[in-house]
């Protein structure tokens, strides 16, 4: 079972990825912030985060940057699922290493291409 992050501060868009991938099988954990994430990623180790990338605190992109700092969540893929459709967001993100960029409103099939 693919163990996966979720990393949303919207209840309805934490909902709908967590519905989407517990269909598919997956655990989920869920962070309402990049700085919980943080904290919770020194617990658990995901197989995948999904993150948006607008939140309160320490957004996503910053979250990703801090991630990639660290020995034990460096290797930890991250995809950015977001409302930002910008293509200097995408290259962003591509510049933080992520794996993914998926922008809202997505398709089931765009989350679960990832796992």
């Amino acid at each position: 079972m693919k163990k996966v992050m979720i990393v949303e501060d919207s209840p309805v868009d934490c909902e709908h990825l967590s519905r989407i991938l517990r269909d598919a099988g997956c655990d989920i954990s869920t962070a309402p912030s990049g700085d919980a994430a943080l904290d919770m990623l020194q617990r658990s180790r995901p197989d995948l985060v999904l993150m948006d990338v607008n939140m309160p605190g320490t957004d996503g992109f910053a979250t990703a940057r801090k991630m990639s700092r660290q020995a034990d969540t460096k290797n930890i893929p991250v995809v950015f699922v977001t409302s930002k459709d910008q293509k200097a967001d995408r290259v962003f993100a591509q510049m933080l290493g992520a794996k993914g960029y998926v922008t809202k409103p997505y398709q089931a099939a765009d989350i679960l291409a990832f796992l």
